[in-house]
């Protein structure tokens, strides 16, 4: 009697495990095994962030591509932004990757660049032209393997977003629309959402029409001309303006037993240059 009375706890209690770990809200946050992301929420693009995406690609010499097909429309690819910032601190082997057509994205001729690059560096825009392009394709799976051989991925504004699980502000009608009709991003990091411009535009409560319908994960609001940069689980911000967490905790520098906040379910706190953040155990990083 004893025995089956333990057998039906130890059944109940693997039971109420497998069920916890599954529940929503329990979604853990992972960035990528190897390699780093650069995640900037566009506007300029100060020195910082772009020696920062140099240094991790292996410095001047280092294979880089770029690709602007966020931007959408007929792109000059003699003429594309970032690929001539690049240049301009002394980059020396920068290429241009871009298609609209995923038979082309599919083949080995179109993507025979990302095979030897140390970098890649995604454009703004609109995010859900990115997966309208790419996704499913052999360009999708060779920059995952660029990221797993040890390179650096980086983008900027829709090029941020895309870095992400789920795709903020995908909906190919406007880009107001937090969750539209494009809702999965490349992933490199998991549960996550990534939102870019928002101070800059005003968006700082826009992440909350995705968590309320999505609890489960990780928002991060990055301001322009700002970054983080992802390494494993964990990032730091540089750059000139603040990113915003949205975890459902408050932090402070001066503490917040005096302050009067709002529910966790609206609430978000700001870091700045030099700050750190765990986004496994969703705190930031204060040692």
């Amino acid at each position: 009697m004893i025995i089956k009375y333990l057998q039906i706890l130890i059944l109940l209690f693997t039971s109420a495990i497998f069920y916890g770990q599954n529940l929503p809200g329990n979604a853990v946050t992972t960035g990528p095994k190897k390699g780093s992301l650069v995640i900037a929420g566009g506007g300029r693009m100060g020195t910082e962030i772009t020696e920062k995406f140099i240094t991790l690609a292996g410095g001047r010499k280092a294979p880089i591509v770029v690709i602007p097909t966020a931007a959408g429309g007929e792109i000059d690819l003699e003429n594309v932004w970032f690929a001539e910032q690049l240049k301009n601190y002394g980059a020396t082997n920068v290429h241009i990757l871009h298609t609209y057509d995923k038979d082309e994205a599919d083949s080995d001729s179109f993507t025979k660049l990302l095979k030897s690059a140390n970098a890649v560096w995604f454009g703004g825009g609109r995010q859900w032209r990115l997966v309208d392009a790419y996704d499913g394709t052999q360009t999708e799976k060779l920059l995952l393997e660029l990221l797993n051989r040890g390179g650096v991925i980086g983008g900027t504004s829709a090029g941020a977003t895309i870095q992400g699980s789920y795709l903020a502000r995908g909906d190919t009608k406007n880009n107001q629309i937090m969750m539209g009709d494009h809702e999965e991003g490349f992933g490199y990091i998991k549960n996550i959402a990534i939102d870019q411009h928002v101070l800059a535009r005003n968006r700082q409560f826009d992440m909350f029409d995705i968590l309320k319908n999505r609890p489960e994960l990780l928002g991060i609001g990055i301001d322009e001309s700002t970054a983080i940069v992802v390494q494993g689980n964990e990032f730091e911000v540089i750059g000139e303006s603040n990113v915003l967490i949205y975890d459902g905790t408050f932090w402070s520098r001066e503490g917040s037993d005096l302050k009067t906040l709002p529910k966790k379910e609206n609430v978000f706190y700001f870091l700045q240059s030099g700050d750190r953040y765990d986004m496994r155990d969703r705190k930031v990083i204060t040692e």
